[in-house]
């Protein structure tokens, strides 16, 4: 085998590594969803309102506007202390004092 067709080889090799990777990581982000209102402080994915940068920036457990990525079809049935329930949607309960 000449370095040219080892070249070529390990080159379509790494190229095919790359696209089924990718493929895994979307097809796993089509089965999480975004769950508001279930996250500890600090423990939240993303989103926790004005004045917040991303990830790790809540500071109320449960608050309403920060969300977790969860399983597809889990979040609605997550109970959480008194009463709290997931939600799709940003809620408007247990936000930080403005």
């Amino acid at each position: 085998m000449t370095t040219k067709t080892l070249s070529l080889t390990l080159a379509a090799s790494l190229a095919s590594a790359l696209t089924l990777s990718a493929g895994q990581v979307h097809a796993q982000a089509a089965t999480m969803e975004k769950c508001f209102g279930i996250a500890l402080a600090g423990a939240n994915d993303c989103a926790a309102g004005p004045g917040t940068t991303c990830s790790g920036t809540s500071t109320v457990d449960y608050q309403g506007n920060a969300w977790k990525l969860v399983p597809a079809g889990t979040c609605v049935t997550m109970e959480k202390e008194g009463e709290r329930m997931g939600s799709l949607e940003a809620l408007d309960r247990d936000l930080p004092p403005a």
